[in-house]
């Protein structure tokens, strides 16, 4: 039996699945990625991008920041893709309970995916920092560099900056999740993002499945490992 026959055959037999995704799934949209060699981070700013997205950085330049922000994190007019939908179409099976993700582009969502349990926010939502109003996506990327609100008070996306923690809710949701399900599937993460990464360390059961290009860390302790094109991989699924 090959890989994706076997995926398919462990896919059918569970009823308690959670996917854990990444940007490997994002980049199949069409947005770009953080870490690869065509990544966000190899960019040349006036500051490295990992130090414009963090919490001080925020505060200390907010016009640069959203200067960044707003050419390189705007999900808008993208479309979620195969996995996304069909991650969807598990979940209204009930065969999926629940995806957690690293991605903040709000695509799960779009697909449709109920239960959604986003590490590091949503750049579709965001906040006042003075009345706390929130604010969507489209009023923060078309407004003007930094967009305020009504009240005068400066707007922050909803996402987790370096220097923040997760946010200890939807860690702990996400903790149960893995502890509770049958299969574990990871897509499109290399799992060197800490402290998101460490989450796989709470599923102790047989099905923990890895699909990425590239190896990861996980690989020795998976019980099935794809190393293939996301795609390609997902046009062969039911």
């Amino acid at each position: 039996m090959n890989k994706i026959s076997l995926l398919q055959k462990i896919i059918d037999s569970s009823n308690n699945i959670v996917f854990f995704t990444g940007a490997g799934i994002s980049t199949l949209s069409g947005l770009k990625d953080f870490r690869s060699i065509d990544g966000l981070y190899n960019e040349s700013w006036d500051y490295p991008p990992e130090s414009i997205l963090s919490h001080s950085f925020f505060f200390f330049d907010m016009p640069y920041f959203y200067k960044f922000y707003k050419s390189r994190l705007n999900p808008i007019g993208y479309e979620p893709n195969i996995i996304h939908n069909y991650i969807s179409l598990l979940e209204k099976k009930g065969k999926v309970k629940s995806v957690i993700t690293q991605n903040i582009d709000n695509l799960h969502t779009l697909a449709g995916t109920k239960n959604v349990l986003e590490l590091h926010g949503n750049v579709m939502r965001n906040y006042c920092l003075k009345c706390h109003k929130f604010y969507d996506g489209n009023y923060v990327f078309n407004s003007n560099i930094v967009p305020l609100c009504e009240c005068g008070g400066f707007i922050k996306p909803d996402v987790v900056l370096y220097e923040e923690s997760l946010d200890e809710d939807i860690l702990n949701k996400s903790i149960e999740s893995i502890k509770e399900c049958d299969t574990l599937i990871v897509v499109g993460t290399s799992l060197t993002v800490y402290p998101a990464s460490s989450l796989i360390k709470y599923y102790d059961k047989n099905n923990l499945i890895i699909i990425n290009k590239d190896e990861t860390i996980y690989d020795n302790v998976a019980s099935l490992v794809i190393h293939d094109d996301l795609k390609d991989v997902f046009e062969q699924l039911r």
